[in-house]
């Protein structure tokens, strides 16, 4: 082998497109008989940049792969050197529509994300709706308002019951002047108006010494009460002095003229005083008297008992 004669085997003669080049057909490269490798094609070559686009032709077939994957085949030949060049088509993928004119793509279902955010939405409200009525319920059954207490006691009037202790109310008594015994120079009368006791009936001359009015008390237990006392005055202080059961009391009992009625007003004078007085099971008796010392210019109308607070 010579320099200028590489001999019968050339590379050009190795290379299956030697023959669409100049150098190549130059060195007698000749194109393969038999077609391209695909099945019933037409051998009709031509030198590369001979092609003349826009020829009528029939239109190629698809080939066949042939040949193991990955590796070209000896006899390929590109679709645009066949007759009539190849037409390129594009392809448009599912789902991913540019516009009307595009493929007929599938874009995110909203309406159904929309209904399914208003069925959610009605399901709180409806839920927040049973709570509350539930709710309102309960309070309905277990808040109901109790009875209206009852306002304090006067204690200008005389009570009616007392606890004795054990939760049962036990009456308590009262007296008007007419049932008290007179001693001393008392006695009943009614021009003074204004007395609560019934018929307007009050003890007068009570306002000299020795003078007393007494009160047998039965059915009560013993213990320490509240004595009552409704009282009248000109329009000046008075006392008078308590005897329980005989025992008088170092502290007389207070008639003041509690709101300053004028001097000489006995209508206007009627007021309520009390001292405590302790009993014992059984009778009892209450005396209230004009002893010596004792302001006693003062008229009686009636006379009772209520229960010491926290006796």
């Amino acid at each position: 082998m010579t320099p200028g004669n590489n001999g019968a085997s050339t590379p050009e003669d190795d290379d299956p497109f030697g023959y669409l080049y100049a150098d190549g057909q130059a060195n007698g490269a000749q194109p393969p008989s038999g077609g391209y490798g695909y099945p019933n094609s037409v051998n009709r070559v031509r030198p590369v940049g001979s092609r003349q686009y826009g020829q009528a032709g029939p239109a190629p077939q698809a080939p066949q792969q042939q040949g193991v994957y990955g590796q070209p085949s000896a006899h390929y030949a590109a679709p645009e050197t066949l007759p009539g060049g190849a037409t390129t088509v594009q392809s448009h993928q599912p789902g991913h529509s540019g516009g009307r004119g595009g493929g007929r793509g599938r874009g995110p279902n909203t309406k159904g994300l929309l209904i399914g955010a208003i069925a959610v939405v009605a399901a709180v409200v409806i839920g927040i709706s049973v709570a509350m009525i539930g709710g309102d319920d309960e309070d309905n059954g277990d808040n109901q308002a109790g009875p209206t207490p009852t306002q304090s006691q006067d204690t200008s009037e005389p009570s009616s019951s007392a606890s004795d202790g054990e939760g049962e109310e036990v009456k308590l008594p009262t007296i008007d002047a007419k049932a008290l015994r007179l001693d001393g120079g008392a006695v009943t009368a009614s021009d003074i108006k204004g007395a609560k006791a019934d018929g307007g009936v009050y003890v007068a001359g009570f306002n000299k010494v020795g003078a007393k009015v007494t009160w047998t008390v039965n059915g009560v237990k013993e213990g320490t009460y509240r004595l009552y006392v409704g009282y009248g005055t000109p329009g000046e202080d008075a006392n008078a002095t308590v005897v329980v059961n005989g025992k008088a009391e170092t502290r007389p009992l207070n008639m003041q003229n509690f709101g300053g009625t004028p001097k000489g007003d006995w209508e206007k004078g009627w007021k309520t005083t009390w001292a405590n007085v302790n009993l014992t099971d059984g009778t009892n008796t209450i005396e209230l008297a004009c002893n010596e010392g004792n302001q006693c210019n003062a008229v009686l109308d009636r006379f009772w008992l209520e229960a010491e607070t926290g006796a």
